[in-house]
């Protein structure tokens, strides 16, 4: 008996950890609603995008999980924010599951396509430099150097959007 009380009590531990054991789903949509960023709300992140260089196209802002198996997968993102680019700049809310850590990774998807293309522009959380192979293609960071711990409330955020 008390073996199984033991077992009972790791494993709720565990539940209570990471924050893939929390329940949330992937590959969810919604738009651009300030109101979930406004005092007394969260968990959230408030985003100020800078560099936009237009109001073309689309601008998509994922939350995945901060581990390498989900970080820029396909349809491995918790939330995507769907918003209208303004030139220079704007502002993001982007809902959360849960306080924990998390990586955002943003796409000026400039000719509306939904694909990336070598006009398109993306910035990340931590603002890593995004490199490029053979001076072309572009290479993401690792999950490593855009992780960021979001809490109970809104936590602020900038990221400058970057052009090939």
């Amino acid at each position: 008996m008390p073996v199984a009380v033991a077992g009972l009590v790791l494993g709720g531990i565990g539940l209570a950890g990471p924050l893939a054991a929390q329940g949330f789903t992937y590959g969810r949509t919604t738009s651009n609603d300030m109101s979930q960023c406004s005092g007394g709300k969260g968990p959230a992140v408030r985003v100020a995008v800078s560099g936009l260089k237009s109001s073309e196209g689309n601008l998509f802002v994922r939350a995945y999980p901060a581990n390498g198996n989900d970080w820029l997968k396909s349809k491995r993102y918790i939330v995507r924010v769907d918003a209208k680019p303004q030139p220079g700049g704007m502002t993001a809310c982007v809902p959360l599951p849960a306080a924990g850590d998390y990586a955002i990774a943003i796409h000026h998807d400039v000719n509306g396509n939904r694909k990336s293309d070598l006009s398109d522009g993306a910035g990340m959380s931590n603002n890593p430099k995004i490199k490029k192979i053979l001076g072309l293609v572009p290479r993401p960071p690792s999950v490593d150097k855009v992780r960021f711990t979001a809490g109970q409330g809104v936590t602020q955020m900038a990221i400058t959007i970057q052009y090939m």
